[in-house]
């Protein structure tokens, strides 16, 4: 499944989770999609047009979604949602070249979130953002 199709799936399960997919009259679209604090992560190994990415939706009221939920929202709380002011775990990481892109979107106290960086490696990624997009188990 590549990348697009993989965002499309997730756009589309927004919408259903939000009820707006719905049969019936037509609304306004909420600004919210969905009640609280969520974003939606990915993780693209080498290039980002490459379509090896992971992705999953991580809710915060309550923490779900994500394999380090409770962590990951924790660290999106005290840095008032903005995945750059998270601070910087002391690791030491292996010079290896092998690049991940991380890709967040979603709201945070109902601002939009939309943050895109790479990094050298998943180490340097996950000293840099916490559990944020820490994925796998």
């Amino acid at each position: 499944m590549t990348y697009l199709t993989r965002a499309t799936a997730a756009g589309g399960a927004l919408l259903a989770a939000a009820g707006l997919l719905a049969a019936g009259p037509a609304h306004a679209a909420s600004r919210d999609l969905l009640p609280g604090n969520w974003l939606y992560l990915t993780v693209t190994k080498g290039d980002p047009a490459s379509g090896d990415a992971r992705g999953t939706l991580l809710l915060c009221d309550p923490p779900v979604g994500h394999p380090h939920a409770a962590e990951a929202c924790a660290e999106l709380a005290a840095s008032d949602g903005d995945i750059g002011r998270i601070p910087p775990k002391d690791v030491f990481c292996p010079m290896i070249y092998a690049p991940v892109t991380a890709h967040a979107s979603g709201r945070w106290n109902g601002r939009p979130v939309d943050f895109q960086e790479t990094y050298a490696n998943t180490c340097a990624m996950n000293a840099r953002t916490g559990a944020v997009f820490a994925l796998d188990d």
